[in-house]
């Protein structure tokens, strides 16, 4: 009775599970045919990206190849958007603002905090190459107007910290940032303006069904997969994107795997992902992520622009607004040219039947060419077709104009000309703070995807993190310290950026040397210190230059040991100790918040007390 009880449920269950798959594969297919004029309208702006600007979106939604009206017309492509792309992703690389986190206080432990967390996204900012991610995502942005990042915990990342029952090894997991085309990210609601007012989410894309099994254990059919917005970037041939008619890249023994994300609601109060591919169920649970403020489960997605739209969850990009510019472009062109072919080749006028006409329309008529025809009639003779009209310089130059416009580029950021003929710096510094501020919004996108990518990554470090690991961290002065810290020691709610961007060393000695100038660095007699002068020399890259500044670091290092030795116990000051570097050391930790601890302010009072008996 038992058995059959448990049958019935097994059945039921599956039966369930079934009707889910079969559910989020109808929701799937739901929200794909809702946005795919948005599709077609970005395979649209990769195609005249990459140069083949000589195809449009048909009546019946596809993308066609349009034809000649007739077979000598010319049909060249001058591309202005390809340079203009480059120029705005040139620009945008340079926005990348800092990861390091502020202390609240001056206390110590906010202090430590702070400074672990800034290595903690130093650290996974250069081990997962975060600056080549956000590039990939705002080539993306930049072209059909909104990329996305995805931010999870890889478990198969990370060092190895034991075996399974099957002798593969096992690790500790680190955290992973993917950039995203549009093509596999697909809401609830296309009218939603931010990703807060998203429900629900479904990211899809073709995988292969080795994949697959490895990491849910299922195995499936697989099938050959053609449609492009669902295949990987790796798999497609380029830029140029499928038109009707053509072969276009497709993906063999693959499965369409559908993730479908929801927030937390009343049925559901951590949230759903669920995980569907080829009609069959393959995970459903909880969201896995704790990244959302103070904690709570979110959707791990990050949204970029190019150009944000009012009601319109896709943003929009500047190659939508110059596609039409570069048609009356290459049309001006090449009817430009055709003229000049016209002036340069002729166009020769034969009496019927006084030569041999297909002979003269094949070869034309080429220097010494001996043209014989019938006597008594015409001799052939060109027609005069006129002069170029000024009117296709004015055209050309008024589109070239509306370009600038429409892109915000000048020519002087485009193409290093100056039009303007404006010859002193401040004149040239403004009209390249004039291209920046055009894309200002694009930049700021930029800003806050960076920022909350840093927040999601402390928060999974926070959540994950609960062994202890070791991570190897910039101290004060340049050198090398290695951590050991778990999930405890990391503030992952109440994260402040500091503001400004990673600087240059060119920069950096630039901005030393002004401050030099000015004095600002002097002490109160006018001169430097032992350490401000070991400081200034390891920012310009000489911090071996002379022994007074490798002893001014090495006092200042010990020093710090010697405060995190206080911590704990008694420390005596020795002979050798430069009392004036370990007093303000040592002054400074106790200002710091060690005041705060009784016991811990005796035991630095009488080791400053032992520094100045020393040193007296």
């Amino acid at each position: 009775m038992n058995q059959q009880k448990q049958d019935v449920r097994e059945r039921a269950e599956e039966k369930r599970k079934a009707a889910l798959a079969q559910e989020i594969t109808a929701d799937f297919e739901r929200r794909r045919a809702m946005r795919k004029s948005l599709e077609r309208g970005w395979q649209l702006n990769m195609n005249f990206v990459s140069g083949n600007q000589y195809c449009d979106i048909s009546a019946q939604g596809e993308i066609e190849e349009q034809d000649a009206e007739f077979y000598w017309q010319s049909r060249r492509t001058f591309n202005h958007i390809a340079p203009t792309m480059d120029t705005r992703l040139a620009r945008l690389a340079k926005v990348r603002p800092s990861l390091n986190v502020r202390a609240f206080s001056d206390s110590d432990d906010d202090v430590k905090t702070a400074r672990l967390c800034s290595n903690i996204l130093q650290s996974v900012k250069n081990r997962i190459d975060l600056d080549r991610v956000v590039s990939r995502a705002t080539l993306w942005s930049e072209t059909c107007g909104t990329a996305f990042y995805k931010v999870v915990w890889n478990y198969d990342d990370g060092k190895i910290i034991g075996t399974d029952e099957t002798g593969h090894g096992i690790r500790e997991g680190d955290v992973n940032v993917a950039a995203l085309s549009p093509f596999e990210i697909y809401p609830d609601n296309l009218a939603a303006e931010d990703m807060n007012e998203v429900k629900s989410l479904i990211h899809a894309k073709a995988v292969s069904v080795s994949e697959i099994y490895e990491k849910f254990g299922v195995e499936l059919a697989g099938k050959t997969i053609e449609s492009f917005p669902l295949l990987p970037y790796s798999s497609a041939s380029g830029w140029k994107r499928p038109i009707d008619g053509e072969d276009n890249p497709a993906a063999e023994n693959a499965e369409i795997l559908i993730e479908r994300y929801t927030r937390p609601n009343g049925k559901f109060p951590e949230g759903r992902l669920e995980i569907v591919a080829g009609g069959v169920l393959l995970f459903e649970g909880p969201l896995p992520y704790r990244n959302g403020d103070r904690g709570e489960r979110v959707l791990p997605f990050i949204r970029q622009t190019c150009i944000a739209l009012a009601g319109a969850f896709f943003g929009t990009s500047v190659v939508d607004r110059m596609i039409p510019l570069q048609r009356a472009y290459n049309a001006v062109r090449n009817r430009k040219h055709e003229f000049l072919n016209r002036l340069s080749a002729g166009v020769i006028a034969v009496e019927d039947g006084s030569l041999d006409a297909e002979e003269l329309a094949e070869d034309g008529i080429y220097p010494g060419k001996v043209l014989v025809y019938r006597r008594g009639s015409s001799a052939p003779d060109f027609l005069d077709c006129g002069k170029l009209p000024a009117e296709f310089a004015q055209e050309e130059e008024r589109i070239s104009g509306e370009f600038i416009l429409v892109s915000g580029m000048s020519e002087i950021s485009r193409n290093s000309a100056n039009p303007t003929h404006v010859t002193s710096a401040v004149g040239l510094q403004l009209l390249i703070d004039q291209d920046v501020n055009r894309m200002q919004m694009t930049a700021e996108s930029v800003e806050r995807v960076v920022k909350e990518a840093g927040k999601q990554i402390l928060h999974l470090y926070k959540q994950f993190a609960s062994a202890r690991r070791i991570l190897r961290m910039t101290g004060t002065g340049g050198h090398t310290e290695l951590l050991c810290f778990d999930a405890s020691d990391i503030s992952a709610d109440d994260v402040q950026f500091e503001a400004g961007y990673d600087k240059s060393p060119e920069q950096k000695r630039e901005e030393i040397l002004q401050l030099l100038s000015l004095g600002l660095l002097n002490g109160e007699n006018g001169a430097f210190s032992d350490e401000t002068r070991s400081r200034v020399l390891d920012a310009l890259g000489y911090g071996s230059f002379e022994n007074a500044a490798d002893i001014s670091r090495l006092h200042v290092r010990k020093a710090e040991r010697e405060n995190a030795l206080l911590a704990q116990g008694d420390v005596e000051a020795d002979e050798y100790d430069d009392h004036a570097v370990h007093v303000a050391e040592h002054t400074r930790a106790l200002l710091s918040g060690a005041e705060e601890n009784g016991a811990v302010r005796e035991r630095i009072l009488r080791h400053l007390k032992s520094h100045r008996q020393k040193g007296a």
